[in-house]
């Protein structure tokens, strides 16, 4: 039977986090060493050891981590955590780490349910917030649209709701309906 607990001989520092993409810059190996911090934290907390998560940093738009708790992987949007890496070490590495805590501990549970929460005060005294914050601009993409007020950014997933025919967008000043420039 599978134990969630490895036995108490640790490996080779070098080995506490396994990548399955390695890490490509100096703020993703930080990244990789915050995790293993977490863990660590999350172990003396818990007065046991966990195994450590898989991190990749491949995620892409708003998103800035998810966790996979059958995988037990963590990924993160490096153009994000480029960004803002402060707040990727202190608040979104625990908030994902806790995740795989929860489901690991507790079995099949809301993502952001009771023990989750427990998990994000108990362990890393952090408020668990659902969302995060970070000024996503760089990684925003929209399209122009017009009405008449004048240029009228939408989203891409919106963009391609109007392209397939599956919706329509009504300009929230004007009313009129928001059409994509002529191009030539």
């Amino acid at each position: 039977m599978f134990s969630f607990f490895r036995p108490s001989k640790r490996p080779a520092t070098s080995q506490l986090v396994s990548n399955a993409m390695p890490p490509q810059t100096a703020i993703q190996e930080d990244a990789s060493l915050h995790l293993e911090r977490a863990c660590l934290r999350a172990e003396a907390g818990l007065g046991r050891d966990i195994p450590r998560p898989t991190l990749r940093f491949d995620i892409r738009g708003k998103t800035a981590g998810m966790a996979y708790s059958s995988q037990n992987l963590i990924r993160l949007n490096p153009k994000l955590l480029e960004e803002n890496p402060d707040i990727f070490f202190t608040e979104v590495i625990p908030h994902e780490l806790c995740h795989l805590l929860a489901h690991t501990l507790h079995g099949k549970v809301k993502p952001h349910g009771k023990e989750w929460q427990a998990l994000m005060r108990g362990l890393f005294g952090l408020s668990p917030r659902t969302t995060h914050t970070l000024d996503t601009t760089s990684v925003s993409k929209s399209v122009e649209y017009r009405c008449q007020c004048g240029p009228v950014p939408l989203s891409i997933r919106r963009h391609n709701k109007i392209l397939r025919g599956d919706a329509r967008y009504l300009c929230r000043r004007c009313g009129d309906y928001l059409k994509q420039p002529e191009t030539r």
